[in-house]
This record gives C-alpha cells, sequence and structure tokens, in this order.
C-alpha cells in the first residue's frame, strides 16, 4: 500500500496519522508543528523537537561521553548514517547507556510534539534520521505515554506555558525546604531561559524538569515571563508568514537509488547527525524501569 504523502495542513491530529502510519508499516518522518516523528517500518525510532534537548547534548552535558567523542563518532560515520554504532563500537558509550539515553530523549521529545495533539503537517516517506539503529518503539507506547505525561503535569498545574515559555521567578517567594533537585530547578530560573534550556543546563529529563516547574508554579514560585514587546517599525505591517512543517534533512546531492532511506547529513560541529533506522523490537517497559531506576539514584 502506497503512504499518503501529507504536503500541507490537514485537520488530522498527529496522533491520528501516527496510528495510520504505524498500520501501513511506513517509513519516514511525520512534521508537525512542534517537531518531527521518524518512523521505520511503522515503529519510532527518534523524535525531534526545539522544546526538548538533543540526545548529543544530554550525553556531553552530563559527562556520560565527551565532546569530542560525539563529534568523532559524527565525522566518522555521519555520512554512512552509524553514528550510534559508531559511538559503541569506538568504545565511547556503552549499548546499554546509548539505548537508555536515546529512549528517555525519545520519551522527551515526543510529550512535546504530542502535547496539544494538533495537525500532521507532512509525511515524508524514506526519510530517516541521523543517529541509525539504537530503540524502535510501538507508536502506541509512544502515544500512550505521551498522554499519561500530559495527564500527570495537569493534574500538578494545569497551565501548560509553563512548559515551552520563558521562567521568571515570583518575587517574594519563598524558596525554603524544597527538595535538592527542586531547588537546583529554581535556581536556573532567570526569566530567560525556557525549561528545555533548563533541562540542558542541568543535564536532566526534560519531563523531570517539567514535574518540578509545574510544582514551583502550583507553589507560586515561578511563572511564564512578560513577553518583551517588540520594537515598532515598518515590518509591524507584514503579516505573519503561515507556519510551516519542521524540515527533515535529506542527503545533498543526487537522489538515493529505489528503495533506500532518505538520510538526514551530517551536521557541523554544534549541531547532531543524521542515520537510518531500522526498528528492533524493544523491552521497552523494563527499559522506562531502568531509567527511571538510575535517575532515581
Amino acid at each position: 500500500m502506497i503512504t499518503q504523502i501529507l504536503t500541507s495542513r490537514t485537520d488530522e491530529p498527529a496522533s491520528a496519522q501516527l496510528a495510520t502510519l504505524a498500520e501501513r508499516s511506513a517509513s519516514g518522518a511525520l512534521s508537525t508543528e512542534a517537531g518531527i516523528v521518524y518512523l521505520a517500518a511503522g515503529h519510532v525510532v527518534h523524535v525531534e523537537s526545539a522544546h526538548a534537548p538533543a540526545l548529543g547534548d544530554l550525553l556531553t552535558h552530563s559527562g556520560a561521553l565527551a565532546p569530542d567523542g560525539w563529534w568523532e563518532a559524527i565525522d566518522r560515520a555521519g555520512r554512512r548514517c552509524r553514528v550510534g554504532r559508531q559511538l559503541v563500537d569506538s568504545g565511547h558509550l556503552a549499548a546499554g547507556a546509548l539505548e537508555l539515553c536515546h529512549l528517555g530523549a525519545l520519551f522527551d521529545a515526543a510529550y512535546f510534539v504530542l502535547a496539544h495533539d494538533g495537525p500532521a503537517l507532512r509525511f515524508r516517506p524514506g526519510v530517516a534520521h541521523w543517529l541509525g539503529a539504537v530503540r524502535s518503539v510501538p507508536v502506541d507506547t509512544v502515544l500512550r505515554e505521551s498522554r499519561r505525561r500530559r495527564e500527570l503535569l495537569h493534574r500538578i498545574w494545569p497551565e501548560p506555558a509553563v512548559d515551552r515559555a520563558p521562567l521568571a521567578r515570583i518575587e517574594d517567594a519563598g524558596s525554603a525546604d524544597l527538595p535538592a533537585r527542586r531547588s537546583r530547578i529554581l535556581a536556573q530560573v532567570d526569566g530567560v531561559r525556557t525549561a528545555a534550556q533548563i533541562a540542558t543546563t542541568l543535564a536532566c529529563r526534560t519531563f523531570h524538569t517539567l514535574v518540578e516547574l509545574r510544582r514551583l508554579a502550583a507553589a507560586g514560585m515561578v511563572a511564564p515571563a512578560d513577553p518583551v514587546a517588540p520594537a515598532a517599525g515598518p515590518a509591524d505591517s507584514v503579516a505573519p508568514a503561515a507556519p510551516s512543517a519542521p524540515a527533515a534533512s535529506v542527503v545533498p546531492g543526487a537522489p538515493p537509488a529505489p528503495g533506500a532511506p532518505v538520510m538526514s547529513p551530517a551536521p557541523a560541529a554544534g549541531s547532531p547527525v543524521p542515520v537510518p533506522v531500522f526498528p528492533d523490537e524493544p523491552e521497552t517497559a523494563l527499559l522506562r524501569r531502568l531509567l527511571h531506576a538510575l535517575e532515581a539514584l
């Protein structure tokens, strides 16, 4: 069956489109306003969102991987789309550590992509992510976990703007007797940083950062910062452009041979890389339990 290619905004929510693509065992990249979901044979293999830290940032900021090791893997394997495999084979990172970090980054980004379940903008068959074969996750697992996170955060504090906006501390709000993690997160709230930037700075999982920030908001200690008014000028009269889908990058130059996956290009230093991903049925629940156990230490 030929998978439909979405070239413009539709009324179908991204979650419904993902379910359809899973039924068709589709491979490619589904773009939404909040990010891109990469599929291989109907499984989610990676998710990217500007609202969640990238895998490379999490690995290097946490000290699990030296920046030189990350860029070495990109230089050696980016064009061949085997960055994840290169990290493991070179001894820079254990396979289990890569899988756990990848799974955490995938679910964190998926929360933002699916948080408001807006319309899917475009599906590009054959487009593969740069990281390579790490772990694939069934679509229904991703949808269920995103829904669970959304409901949990809503119970803590029902204002979702805390998740994406720059955050500011509330004057005269006390901060004594806070748990250590919440206190560290509060110290990073400066009126400029977003939740994702705070998570990157502290090398923390984004979702756990969101939980603490919503608790701080519920306690009256943080709130979205007041937006800075743009300077008036001639450009103010120009109508804003309609939002477009995030671009799923492809290999520059000649098109690939028929049936070959389209890959994102190897990034320049300072940004992440592209690799096709082939599904590997995961023990997803076990990996999630291990991940949560490690974070609780």
